[in-house]
């Protein structure tokens, strides 16, 4: 593994330089998930909820988060995101759940999975946001990248998690 990159050689914070690097098509793809009382799910299901239709409100959070990255990671550059995808997928066995996939693309000098996490985490927060009401108790968790495509670094996959039991 390298060097952490956003310190410089006497240790202090920068911003990456990356004006010598090329313009690549880079592709992120984030998840997560926001676990929750299976009456809360269905509210979210049936589009009942108080405050209107949570995935939908939920994605448009997750599309913004990610046009916004910049200005929430201090070190990230800004970027031209030529896409932002938000997809949810719920489950009902065992501990029910909300799964969020972030799918985030441009063609730059840098990566997008910065934009991919946050992407998930405010969709899910924002879940949250709309079922607290109802359910305190939800739990966002397994958050992470789960490719990286373009750059210099090639790509990554992440290695398959199987759920625990139950789920």
């Amino acid at each position: 593994m390298s060097s952490l990159t956003h310190f410089d050689s006497q240790g202090q914070a920068h911003m990456v330089d990356v004006a010598a690097k090329p313009a690549t098509h880079r592709v992120a793809v984030a998840s997560g998930r926001i676990e929750m009382l299976a009456t809360t799910l269905a509210l979210i299901e049936s589009g009942s909820a108080k405050k209107g239709d949570v995935l939908g409100i939920a994605r448009i959070a997750g599309i913004q988060a990610a046009k916004k990255t910049s200005d929430l990671i201090p070190l990230c550059h800004p970027l031209a995101l030529t896409r932002v995808a938000v997809a949810f997928a719920v489950a009902s066995g065992g501990v029910p759940y909300v799964a969020c996939t972030a799918t985030v693309e441009t063609v730059g000098p840098t990566g997008v999975e910065m934009e991919a996490l946050t992407a998930v985490q405010v969709a899910l927060l924002t879940i949250y946001d709309m079922c607290k009401a109802v359910d305190r108790g939800m739990t966002i968790t397994d958050v992470r990248l789960l490719e990286k495509h373009g750059g210099k670094s090639g790509s990554f996959t992440a290695p398959v998690v199987h759920p625990p039991a139950g789920l």
